[in-house]
């Protein structure tokens, strides 16, 4: 679904797509062109912080963090762009759906939660048609699919979910994960991970979590990790 074709549109959604509609009309010899993309689509993710302020700076790291699983995987240079765009922009289809369900806290009824995870979808529809971002829409659309098939929008499972995707749902989770009580970030991102690797093999690929696990040890990074800026994964 295109943003125009609704009858109210978040003025948000209209800023980011045209944003997005200048980047895809730019001809750029291709060794310039990805950077040139990090660097605008990032723009764009800041349009996101500016709607969502209770989110601001998850895109940034959520792309900071999936950067980092998916170096340790070796993905190529290529992957690892698309992946940067899709986490920066994982978020816009909640700017697509009734903006009291972006705020509610307290616990949703069946319909309104169903509501809620179209945004997976809407995000996926609104990236796709920008030939730059066809496959971060790809990763958008699936990254809230489970392990075990218990996910949305399309409940695939396991290896069947795209394995961008499958990096994107952890990176968002470390990143999301709130530890009530708890002010030190090294602490934090500890029990985050223990929760991460709880849900293994059920909601996350076991491998990526393994991933992440050996990324923090190695690195040395600790509480730092989702500090991260994004100039540091380029």
């Amino acid at each position: 679904m295109r943003p125009d074709s609704v009858a109210h549109v978040e003025p948000a959604v209209l800023k980011i797509q045209r944003l997005l509609e200048k980047i895809d009309r730019l001809h750029l010899p291709p060794t310039s062109r990805r950077d040139v993309e990090s660097i605008l689509v990032r723009q764009a993710s800041k349009e996101l912080d500016l709607a969502l302020p209770w989110k601001a700076g998850h895109a940034g790291r959520t792309a900071a963090i999936a950067c980092l699983i998916g170096e340790a995987f070796k993905l190529d240079e290529a992957s690892l762009h698309h992946l940067k765009l899709a986490a920066l922009l994982h978020d816009v289809g909640l700017l697509m759906i009734p903006a009291p369900l972006r705020h509610r806290s307290e616990p949703f009824d069946p319909s309104t939660d169903t509501a809620l995870q179209c945004h997976a979808r809407l995000g996926a529809n609104l990236l796709e048609p920008f030939a730059f971002l066809k496959q971060a829409a790809i990763l958008v659309a699936h990254h809230h699919e489970w392990w075990d098939g218990s996910g949305y929008p399309y409940g695939i499972r396991g290896p069947f979910i795209p394995f961008g995707s499958r990096i994107l749902a952890v990176a968002d989770a470390f990143d999301a994960i709130d530890v009530p009580g708890v002010q030190d970030r090294a602490l934090r991102d500890r029990i985050a991970l223990r929760i991460l690797r709880v849900a293994a093999g059920t909601q996350f690929d076991p491998a990526v979590v393994t991933a992440l696990g050996n990324v923090l040890t190695q690195a040395d990074l600790g509480g730092t990790m989702a500090n991260l800026s994004l100039d540091q994964r380029r």
